[in-house]
């Protein structure tokens, strides 16, 4: 009694922020468990005695699987809900942190974390679907960098953390402890959490009436073959699929190969270390942040094409050029600062990716997201690989930059042509939208 009386009571802080929070501590956690292997990766590799290309296929493992269950994912919790099915997600990907530290070869660290990422499928395109429910178009932009500032502050800060735990407890003993986190965050969730704002007990009848009246999305949702089809029949469905493989393979790169790359390559050591391998992802922090400050304020201003369009050509043509100068830059810390820049560039294109995604899918925002997520997935699981073979094919890192300058100019090009501004409501209930 005393809990739903907890539960039940008014509150003058919008509700939605609250969703906002507890979504952002959600992305934190995600990152906790993907960063912590890239720091242990030389203890792992040792213990097994693995090649740098048998590793890159334990962190693509992951990533192949997470791409392969996005969209199933999405899918389900179009139909029961993203309070039981993140419930799920999270529950999964925590076990399977703790049985990593049981693997005992190779393919059993292949199998592990293959395994987890089948349970990490489909957690951001939940978040998407939740916010398309939560939160009014008008804020879409801020609340996805807020979203994406949670992930990338947890991943700046994972490097140190791991470190330091390694002074007093084994790898294995580090993914136990990561993984016992996520099961008391599941708990709150599903006590905490509903699917729609009108059936939360304390959201008050101002607010649930804005959120409605100003979400744009179509009033009927359904779960029909059509409207499931609908999505991929969007032109900008797929150029959104094809942008997002530029900033995944990239983001792999920075969660996987950079702290070796730093070490080994650069030469950096000890603190040095840690400050430039966490610097990409605290950079992105601000451009999480900043970036969904000026779409939402561009979208305000100029309307929704150019609001998010004009921001992923920029964040997506600056980490271009910033890349490729480092790739031939021949001062160490000059390049390590770049590399940073060129990340936090392409994070600056995250709030309006995802907003778009909502824009264009509406109620079938977490199935494009998934889609989405799943063609950038692809690049993540090809970066490791690429970059490991790359490396030993031309005895050089810089040739793997120069690959990553090239699609972050791609990618700037796909924004040139991405609509949403013209939803998939449109689509149904007209003829076919050109680009």
């Amino acid at each position: 009694m005393l809990a739903q009386v907890s539960l039940a009571a008014p509150s003058r802080f919008p509700i939605r922020y609250k969703v906002v929070g507890v979504a952002a501590t959600l992305a934190a956690l995600t990152y906790l468990d993907r960063v912590c292997i890239s720091v242990l990766a030389p203890s792992i590799t040792k213990e097994f005695s693995l090649s740098q290309v048998q590793m890159s296929y334990v962190f693509s493992a992951f990533t192949l699987a997470y791409a392969a269950f996005e969209i199933p994912t999405a899918w389900w919790a179009d139909r029961i809900g993203s309070r039981a099915v993140v419930t799920r997600i999270v529950a999964w990907w925590s076990t399977f942190t703790i049985l990593t530290a049981a693997a005992f070869s190779y393919p059993s660290l292949l199998a592990l974390r293959f395994l987890f990422g089948i349970g990490e499928a489909g957690t951001w395109p939940n978040a998407a679907r939740v916010f398309s429910r939560w939160i009014p178009a008008r804020e879409r932009g801020i609340v996805q960098g807020i979203f994406f500032a949670g992930a990338h502050l947890s991943g700046a800060l994972t490097p140190a953390l791991v470190l330091w735990m390694t002074a007093f407890l084994s790898w294995r003993q580090i993914f136990i402890a990561c993984g016992c986190v996520g099961f008391f965050w599941a708990a709150g969730w599903y006590w905490w959490f509903r699917d729609e704002p009108a059936n939360h007990p304390s959201v008050s009848p101002e607010e649930r009436d804005m959120i409605l009246r100003e979400r744009n999305i179509s009033p009927h949702e359904g779960h029909d073959a059509g409207s499931f089809a609908a999505v991929f029949k969007h032109p900008s469905s797929w150029v959104l699929c094809l942008m997002y493989v530029a900033n995944t393979y990239g983001f792999y790169f920075l969660i996987t190969w950079l702290p070796t790359f730093l070490q080994k390559i650069l030469g950096f050591q000890g603190l040095e270390l840690k400050i430039f391998a966490g610097l990409p992802l605290a950079l992105s922090v601000l451009a999480d942040i900043f970036g969904g400050l000026t779409t939402d304020r561009l979208t305000k201003r100029f309307g929704t094409r150019f609001g998010r369009c004009s921001v992923g050509f920029l964040g997506y043509a600056i980490a271009g050029v910033a890349m490729a100068v480092a790739a031939g830059s021949g001062n160490r810390r000059v390049a390590a600062i770049l590399i940073a820049i060129a990340a936090a560039s392409s994070m600056f294109t995250l709030a309006p990716s995802w907003a778009s995604c909502i824009d264009i899918g509406e109620h079938r925002a977490g199935v494009l997201s998934a889609a989405m997520n799943t063609s950038g997935n692809i690049g993540g699981f090809l970066s490791p690989i690429v970059l490991a073979y790359l490396v030993r094919e031309f005895a050089s890192w810089a040739i793997t930059f120069y690959v990553l300058a090239g699609l972050y100019f791609m990618a700037a090009v796909c924004w040139l042509v991405i609509r949403p501004d013209r939803p998939i409501s449109c689509l149904m209930a007209t003829a076919p939208i050109g680009l």
